[in-house]
């Protein structure tokens, strides 16, 4: 233990020596938590529409109102043709090209029907998938409120169309706001980024300033120096957690539902695995730049595949393969539902041991990738 204790003394010194290298721990992620929320938004707002009106009846100017009454759309022209609106497109000024025919009211009071013509820019596919269906919901409930009265084919009479009214509740997160769904998965990337980088840097750089040679030639085992490199990461990475989590509160109000105790349990065993990968890629690499590399490699795929950005269950099969052998999947995913739905252990276990099996394997292969020469 006094051989351990050394070596965490020098750990400790080296880490707080290097004011960068702290400011990268402490700051960067507070700065990055704060700011990147704020821009990482799924929802799409601010929709181009070009507005071809060849009808200009009472009932095209209600539906325009109502179109840029949304929230969601604006009004970026109205051209006089098809041909005008397409060129909009092709110019960036509209993702929505919304042609109203001739005859509209009409078709609409004497038939109760009328097609529309609704042209998408496809180029982002997000922004016109979800730019197009919002469209179309605003057209039905357009639609839905026409005072347009339906006859009886037998009689005079009135008669009202049938109607199914849903009530729907949102749970865990009332009023569907992304930033509860966004904050917790931004705060494991970063402490993501933060233990998988400065870690796999470690162990190299003391084969570049050549004081790894003076401690191969020492008593120690390689399990403890392997140990000695990890704990004070790890209590920087829980520290970052703990700031992470008081940003959280503070800035976005968020504060989690479930337990603490339980937060934190995972948190301790992810970091363990983290940076006993980042140890790992340390053993492997030569020069500070090989370990960047292969770092930046894995910390791409654990970002991509961890269903930050999309949902697993959305994946392909041998995708939803691949992000199940990644401890940051598992990760966000139990910050997320202890976070925002308040879920015990008991519900959340599973997770539990693929991070402890994550963290038995990965330092084992650093410790026994670790070559000490004596």
């Amino acid at each position: 233990m006094k051989v351990l204790s050394f070596i965490l003394r020098k750990e400790f010194r080296q880490i707080f020596r290097d004011k960068i290298i702290l400011a990268m721990m402490f700051l960067m992620p507070t700065i990055q938590l704060i700011i990147m929320p704020l821009a990482a938004n799924f929802e799409v707002k601010n929709i181009n529409v070009a507005y071809i009106d060849h009808d200009h009846s009472s009932y095209s100017q209600k539906l325009i109102h109502k179109i840029a009454s949304s929230g969601y759309f604006k009004i970026a022209g109205t051209p006089d043709s098809y041909q005008k609106g397409l060129q909009m497109i092709e110019k960036g000024e509209a993702d929505l090209v919304l042609e109203i025919p001739m005859h509209f009211e009409r078709n609409l009071v004497r038939e109760k029907s009328q097609k529309l013509n609704l042209s998408v820019d496809a180029i982002n596919g997000t922004k016109s998938s979800l730019g197009g269906s919002y469209l179309v919901s605003v057209i039905a409930d357009f639609n839905s409120n026409l005072d347009i009265n339906i006859k009886s084919p037998d009689t005079t009479q009135t008669v009202s169309p049938a109607n199914i009214k849903i009530a729907s509740t949102n749970w865990y997160n009332p009023r569907a706001e992304y930033k509860y769904y966004m904050v917790p998965g931004i705060l494991v990337l970063l402490l993501t980024l933060i233990g998988g980088f400065i870690t796999a840097l470690n162990i190299v750089k003391e084969k570049e300033i050549g004081t790894i040679e003076q401690i191969n030639v020492t008593p120690i085992k390689k399990w403890q120096f392997i140990l000695g490199k990890l704990i004070p990461f790890w209590i920087v990475g829980m520290t970052v957690f703990t700031i992470g989590l008081i940003v959280m509160y503070i800035i976005y109000g968020i504060f989690p539902e479930g337990s603490l105790l339980t937060l934190y349990l995972f948190a301790a065993v992810y970091l363990i695995a983290l940076l006993g990968l980042g140890l790992l890629i340390s053993t492997f690499a030569d020069t500070q730049l090989q370990a960047m590399f292969i770092a930046f490699f894995f910390m791409m795929i654990f970002m991509l595949m961890s269903g930050f950005f999309t949902n697993t269950e959305s994946m392909p099969n041998w995708a939803r393969q691949i992000s199940n052998f990644t401890p940051v999947t598992h990760f966000i995913k139990v910050v997320r539902l202890i976070v925002l739905k308040g879920s015990g252990f008991s519900e959340i276990k599973t997770e539990f041991f693929y991070l402890i099996g994550f963290a038995v394997l990965l330092n084992s292969l650093a410790i026994y990738n670790y070559r000490k020469t004596s």
